[in-house]
């Protein structure tokens, strides 16, 4: 599991949002992000030429079942050999997936079955893609500037998800899906260089912790599981980060919708209460990127919890769009200091061998489970309104609140202290 790492010197550390190395490793994952929304505009269309809307679903949904069966096995890979390797090996293998499927979109109307082929591939190499992209980060900045980072980290995708449809769909104006594949195809190339460039740091003293070689990819996986039951801390906030996914995603997609249905607020109104989540969440994600560091991190990522499930609630209570809006940026808001939070508390607190597997079982949390609320808190608000279930699902998701403050460990959890950085 040795990897070859260039020292960076520790003695000033660089804030992150200034740190070269790490702006060309945003770069690259923004660029892939990116790609990654004009890919799924450029998916979606072709699917609706080529057939009709169950199709249409059938295909997007394809990706998910290789990326959820598939991710805990990345997370392996991804400890077992260079991060960096990883992510230029599955990048690349995607940008010549989508650039084969742009050529014979561009030679022939694309059938079904290669559009489902596709997905599925493209999900098998996003389980080996994201555990690689959670293990690097620790491996090119300082554990001071994780939470730094992570701020970055999710401004980025923020970015995507507000650049990306619109390319992928000027793409397909101008030139169709074979010119919106290649789009995506030519952003997955920009990213390799880039990575390319990175140095890697020596994690010090964390890298005596090494656990001693398995042999096997299979007793490595239960391993990693039995690590993360194990640790005080890392157990607790994977915990509640799984209760807050599977309490609040199925609300804040498929109820929210719903919710401007039955209030008669009209897709523009969704549209608001949307992009007022999504400003609250990025306004965190800058706060935290530019801070670095926030105290009683512990503590503050349980009342963050309790407040986001609190408006997450109250938002199907109100009576007017305006404060349904108001609620949804304080959700955002507090959700993204929540989710930063954990993420950096599990990043800086995980032994280093171990960091591609916990990744690996954070993000199935994300793909795998929140996505079995939604048919649920579709059938319950069909069949009770959206109020009572608002309020059931922010109660529940508040139960993570519960397990983080009965834990010891997570309640003085601290993200770890500046060094003296560089201020030229």
């Amino acid at each position: 599991m040795a990897t070859a790492e260039t020292s960076v010197p520790e003695n000033a550390i660089t804030p992150a949002y200034r740190d070269g190395n790490v702006l060309r490793w945003l770069t690259a994952y923004t660029a892939s992000l990116v790609g990654d929304s004009v890919y799924f505009v450029a998916l979606g269309w072709s699917a609706q030429k080529a057939a009709g809307p169950t199709e249409v679903g059938l295909v997007m949904a394809a990706g998910a079942l290789p990326r959820g069966l598939l991710m805990l096995g990345g997370g392996v890979v991804a400890d077992r050999f260079d991060p960096r390797r990883v992510i230029l090996g599955s990048d690349a293998l995607r940008c010549l997936l989508i650039l084969a499927v742009a050529a014979c979109v561009a030679l022939t109307a694309p059938a079904l079955w290669i559009l489902i082929a596709v997905a599925l591939v493209f999900g098998a190499i996003d389980a080996l893609f994201v555990p690689a992209v959670g293990a690097l980060p620790p491996r090119i900045t300082g554990p001071d500037q994780l939470a730094r980072v992570v701020g970055l980290r999710s401004l980025s995708m923020r970015l995507s998800q507000i650049a990306g449809p619109p390319i992928g769909g000027l793409a397909m104006g101008l030139g169709g899906p074979a010119a919106t594949f290649t789009v995506a195809g030519l952003l997955f190339a920009l990213s390799l260089p880039l990575l390319l460039t990175i140095r890697l740091r020596s994690l010090g003293g964390r890298d005596a912790e090494q656990q001693p070689e398995s042999g096997t990819a299979h007793n490595d996986l239960l391993d990693g599981l039995r690590y993360i039951r194990r640790h005080r801390l890392i157990g607790p906030l994977v915990t509640v980060g799984a209760i807050c996914e599977l309490g609040l995603v199925g609300t804040l997609n498929v109820g929210m919708v719903l919710l401007n249905a039955e209030r008669g607020w009209g897709p523009s109104g969704y549209g608001w209460i949307v992009s007022s989540f999504g400003a609250g969440a990025a306004a965190s994600a800058a706060l935290l990127a530019i801070v670095g560091r926030l105290p009683r991190a512990g503590l503050m990522l349980a009342g963050t919890l309790l407040v986001g499930c609190a408006g997450a609630a109250a938002i199907a209570l109100v009576p007017t769009l305006w404060s349904a809006a108001v609620l949804a940026a304080l959700v955002g808001l507090n959700a993204g200091i929540f989710g930063s939070l954990n993420n950096a508390l599990v990043q800086t607190a995980t032994n280093p061998t171990y960091l591609g597997r916990v990744t690996s079982v954070v993000m199935l949390t994300m793909v795998g489970l929140a996505p079995l609320s939604y048919p649920l808190v579709g059938a319950a608000i069909g069949a009770w309104g959206a109020a009572p279930v608002f309020v059931g699902c922010g109660c529940f998701a508040s139960l993570g609140v519960v397990i983080a403050l009965t834990s010891d460990a997570v309640r003085g959890a601290e993200l770890p202290r500046r060094r003296a950085e560089v201020t030229a």
